[in-house]
């Protein structure tokens, strides 16, 4: 093969090496079209996800309030979930360790903090309580309350 062919015939492979605009195009149309439509089921299940979180920490508080209450008692009225982390000061300390690893496990997957409720509106004795992520009473969906145990 002579050079000038060679050169030709390298021309024409430089100039098929990238993408046309056209190409581009069509390709960023196709990736916002596959987003459009699996955005929205992928952020339902990120609720769904967070709601089932609640609910496992949920009941993993309660039972750790069994603990407390086998332990110490009822506590003194108007009593925080704190008490699993912090002890209360009516509970010498030599008889006091906390329930949870540490003061993150008291709250809710949405980082507000569980409530406990002495007596329970759900439960005779107690109830753990997340009120999803809006924060208040009732709702559905994501919103919607958690209670346990």
């Amino acid at each position: 093969m002579n050079t000038s062919a060679h050169s030709h015939m390298a021309h024409i492979r430089a100039s098929r090496r990238g993408f046309t605009i056209i190409e581009v195009i069509v390709i960023v149309v196709i990736l916002g079209v596959i987003a459009a439509l699996i955005a929205p089921r992928l952020f339902s299940r990120v609720g769904q996800s967070k709601q089932a979180v609640a609910a496992a920490n949920a009941a993993s508080l309660a039972n750790q309030v069994r603990l407390f209450l086998a332990d110490h008692g009822k506590p003194e009225a108007g009593a925080s979930i704190s008490i699993l982390w912090e002890r209360p000061a009516n509970i010498a300390e030599d008889k006091w360790q906390p329930y949870v690893e540490n003061a993150d496990a008291l709250k809710d997957p949405w980082d507000r903090p569980f409530m406990l409720v002495i007596p329970g509106t759900k439960n005779v004795d107690f109830d753990i309580v997340s009120y999803g992520s809006d924060g208040q009473p009732g709702g559905t969906g994501e919103d919607a309350d958690v209670i346990k145990p």
